[in-house]
């Protein structure tokens, strides 16, 4: 395991800046929010921790990129930023969503409610679920998996027609597979950040994907016709745990970071970490670095102890009895399962206790 320890004057540089007008406004925000901040470059700090690479397959390996600090990103002219007359994030869900014991509106609310949460002062607005066939995209079955996948370009181009005037941003979300072209395997999203769209397949964060006994796996060899999306109907979709819960909010809060600007984060651990693998996604944390934040929060203006305390209103309301228990009382309402939000509910209290000392 390799450990990317970057040295205290260096996270200070990439959290304060050397420009003095920066530095100015570092200086005005409240004390609280300094004394998170400065988290940052603290040697030791209980709250953020230096990245941990465990295999030459995870993104920092395989993808080298340039490091954004907080004066590139607050000067990056081609960033896109909310403005009054275009300010909310809209969901586009698209075909099928969860199984029996979960119905779609519940789970697509905790989604928006989370996101809501995680980009706080800006409206999250879901559209309404759009079936496979009113996209027109092209669509195959995987020769290695077996399993339905959906053409990513054409869905941007589908919600570029339906992008509404007053959207920072559109996302679609699936549980349906994506493919970028004939020749890759797969992609888990694509997004098009000057236009402000991105489309993200949660299919494969299903525990059972890459097993043999995959319920969404076809019979190998078999074709079907190019326009006959009846295939669809009936599809098999993996069922709302709370371990898919925290993925889905993982990703979708990762990826809209990117239409705001924010590259992929190699300072600290954090939710903007590049991942090539479902191994890698789930050691990444829920939330922002020092950095990061600081980011986002030039970008919406919030206050970051008002931030945690809508994350943390949206994890205590949530159902405390195990997935066997929520899986049997999902039918009369019981609240979200919030299991696998524990470890990061116990982070943000103690960021909160900083904030507020």
């Amino acid at each position: 395991m390799k450990v990317i320890k970057h040295s205290e004057e260096v996270l200070k540089a990439a959290l304060i800046s050397k420009n003095t007008q920066l530095v100015r406004l570092y200086e005005k925000l409240e004390p609280g929010e300094k004394r998170l901040l400065d988290e940052a470059f603290r040697p030791h700090s209980a709250l953020f921790a230096p990245i941990t690479l465990h295999s030459e397959s995870d993104w920092i390996s395989s993808h080298p990129e340039p490091t954004q600090d907080f004066e590139q990103f607050y000067h990056d002219r081609y960033r896109s930023t909310p403005t009054s007359q275009k300010s909310a994030i809209y969901v586009q869900p698209i075909g099928s969503f969860g199984d029996s014991k979960v119905s779609p509106e519940n789970y697509l609310k905790w989604l928006k409610d989370y996101c809501e949460a995680f980009y706080y002062g800006l409206m999250v607005k879901t559209l309404d679920p759009v079936p496979v066939s009113q996209t027109a995209c092209a669509f195959r079955v995987n020769e290695y998996t077996h399993n339905l996948q959906i053409h990513a370009g054409d869905l941007l181009q589908f919600l570029k027609k339906r992008k509404p005037r007053d959207a920072f941003c559109i996302v679609g979300i699936t549980m349906i597979d994506l493919y970028p072209k004939e020749s890759w395997n797969f992609v888990f999203g694509q997004a098009s950040l000057t236009e402000g769209m991105g489309i993200f397949s949660f299919a494969r964060y299903d525990s059972d994907f890459y097993s043999a006994s995959y319920k969404g796996r076809l019979k190998s060899g078999k074709k079907y016709p190019v326009a006959d999306y009846s295939v669809f109907s009936g599809y098999y979709t993996p069922a709302i745990t709370s371990l898919l819960l925290l993925r889905s909010c993982k990703t979708l809060t990762h990826e809209i970071g990117h239409i705001f600007g924010l590259r992929h984060c190699q300072w600290l651990q954090c939710v903007m970490q590049g991942s090539n693998h479902l191994e890698e996604s789930d050691r990444r944390p829920l939330d922002l670095c020092p950095i990061c934040l600081r980011k986002l929060q030039s970008a919406i203006h919030f206050n970051i102890a008002e931030r945690y305390k809508a994350l943390l209103r949206w994890m205590d309301d949530g159902g405390s009895g195990t997935e066997a228990e929520f899986g049997h009382a999902a039918e009369v309402g019981l609240p979200k399962p919030v299991e696998a939000f524990k470890e990061c509910r116990e982070w943000v209290l103690k960021c909160l206790d900083v904030l507020q000392k």
